[in-house]
């Protein structure tokens, strides 16, 4: 079974930065592709990012494009995301997302964190 624990979360000003982490437990990472998603209060949980099992290949939702990076360290079972310039809509809950079935539409995660608050002030 595997354990997503997602940490780093808080209070950041706008055009600052902040990077939440996740670190996974009963299985490797390197099996799975892994990525972010977010939820916003009161709408769905939406992709923000993905990386391949290979780490070769990065993906981005159009709203976080250039502002945040994921990576991920294969040795340390760790997922990061990166996120700079952000702004007051990145307000929302992130959950980190494990073994991603791609279609052409949609993006779903067979494990999931359990979430850390991201806040963005004015």
């Amino acid at each position: 079974q595997v354990q997503l624990v997602e940490t780093g979360g808080g209070l950041v000003q706008v055009g600052g930065s902040l990077r939440v982490s996740c670190a996974g437990s009963g299985s490797s990472f390197s099996a799975y592709d892994m990525g972010w998603f977010r939820q916003i209060l009161g709408k769905e949980r939406e992709f923000v990012a993905a990386v391949s099992w290979s780490g070769s290949d990065t993906y981005y939702d159009d709203s976080v494009k250039g502002r945040f990076t994921i990576s991920a360290d294969s040795a340390k079972n760790t997922l990061y995301l990166q996120m700079d310039n952000l702004k007051p809509e990145d307000t929302a809950t992130y959950y980190c997302a494990g073994n991603l079935t791609w279609t052409d539409s949609t993006i779903t995660p067979t494990y999931w964190g359990q979430g850390t608050q991201v806040t963005v002030y004015l």
